[in-house]
């Protein structure tokens, strides 16, 4: 009885993570090989209002307004929220051009709650697409156009392609860190594009008409106030269209403090996420005969990709012991051909997209990048993370 007791956690452990391994090698393949997949965009280019939402950002938030100021047209808005900010955010922020808001409580802190305070001052002059840009977020040329028009096109939420860089000197870590970005908002989105799924909404970068972001639940807490809003967005409907033709991007903070709050933020939130939403979006998608709340729920199984080789590679682990222990030869070779297809994975999104961020060398060396992951998972089992904490910048 005991062997077929460990038998079966053994099983149900490797088909657990087979989803996520597979879900992951189906968007790499799609992404390297299968036909491009046009946005596509309206004739019409719609009158935008960009918001953002600002915390203590005097040091970088004139660049970033300019920059947004030089792609808005006659009749274009940009608002800047400064919640609970206690430097000077608002007053350089209007310096440079920007509309700015101010908001204060002590007790709902967060980006959810500073974006519902500008989407009520949006609503006086209402824009036909609201496009949200984080305060430390820099634009391609174009970006803002062609993820408005997308959104009018096809009357979806439209989120663009959002990358992060590595600070210059930042070592092999910050690079493993970029590919590791890079796969999960290039390469895996692109994958589903392709294949005409849709995508999770990143914080930045997204565009909404105002139908959409008006009615929307923002005024919350949540860590991860993005993925959430593309779970609702995507159940009311409108699953939210990757578009890769538009690009936002920023970089990595420098110090090892503002790091780790952004991967326990990010992380502990995304993990939030599959425990609450993905069985929930699994039974939505059979009730309603939808495939779109199916392929999000595919695509939030899959956990951040240091956490995911950890446990393959774990479970492989025990599966070896299994075999050499007791003699159980078809979970072992289950969980080599689970190594294999990660590996592969990994290994082609590396060279259909990652050769210019980080050496063959220094992507074999990430089990240590890996291992410093370790303490981070253990906290959300815990004391996990629940509240928004924003990451500390290079400036402070």
């Amino acid at each position: 009885m005991i062997l077929v007791l460990l038998q079966m956690i053994l099983w149900l452990v490797l088909f657990m993570l087979a989803l996520p391994v597979l879900v992951l090698l189906v968007q790499v393949l799609a992404a390297r090989w299968a036909p491009p997949r046009s946005t596509g965009s309206s004739l019409h280019r719609p009158r935008i209002a960009v918001l953002v939402p600002a915390h203590n950002e005097a040091a970088g938030i004139a660049d970033v307004v300019a920059g947004i100021r030089l792609q808005l047209e006659t009749g274009d808005r940009v608002l800047v929220v400064a919640d609970n900010c206690s430097d000077e955010t608002a007053r350089i922020a209007g310096e440079a051009g920007a509309e700015v808001t101010e908001r204060f409580h002590d007790l709902l802190r967060g980006k959810g709650y500073a974006l519902d305070h500008g989407i009520r001052q949006l609503s006086s002059d209402a824009p036909q697409v609201v496009i949200i840009v984080d305060a430390d977020c820099y634009l391609k040329p174009k970006a803002l156009e062609t993820v408005a028009r997308a959104c009018v096109q096809h009357n979806r939420p439209v989120q663009a392609l959002y990358l992060m860089h590595a600070p210059d000197g930042g070592g092999p870590m910050r690079k493993i860190a970029e590919f590791a970005w890079l796969v999960k908002n290039l390469v895996r989105p692109l994958g589903f594009q392709k294949l005409g799924q849709p995508c999770q909404l990143m914080g930045t970068g997204m565009a909404f008409t105002w139908q959409q972001i008006s009615q929307a639940n923002l005024a919350t807490g949540h860590i991860v106030e993005d993925m959430k809003l593309g779970v609702d967005l995507a159940e009311a409907g409108q699953p939210p269209l990757f578009c890769p033709e538009a690009t936002v991007y920023s970089f990595f903070p420098s110090s090892d403090t503002g790091v780790s709050t952004q991967r326990t933020r990010w992380e502990h939130g995304h993990l939030s996420v599959i425990q609450s939403y993905v069985p929930r979006l699994f039974v939505g998608s059979v009730r309603r005969s939808n495939s779109a709340l199916a392929a999000l729920a595919l695509d939030l199984s899959v956990p951040p990709l240091a956490l995911l080789v950890m446990l393959v590679l774990a479970a492989s682990l025990v599966a070896a012991v299994a075999w050499l222990a007791l003699g159980l030869i078809w979970p072992m070779l289950v969980s080599a051909l689970l190594v294999c297809s990660m590996g592969a994975a990994i290994l082609l999104a590396w060279s259909g997209y990652g050769r210019d961020v980080i050496s063959l060398g220094e992507l074999l060396s990430a089990f240590a990048y890996v291992a410093r992951k370790i303490p981070l998972y253990f906290k959300y089992l815990f004391n996990r993370q629940v509240a928004w904490v924003r990451s500390k910048r290079d400036s402070e």
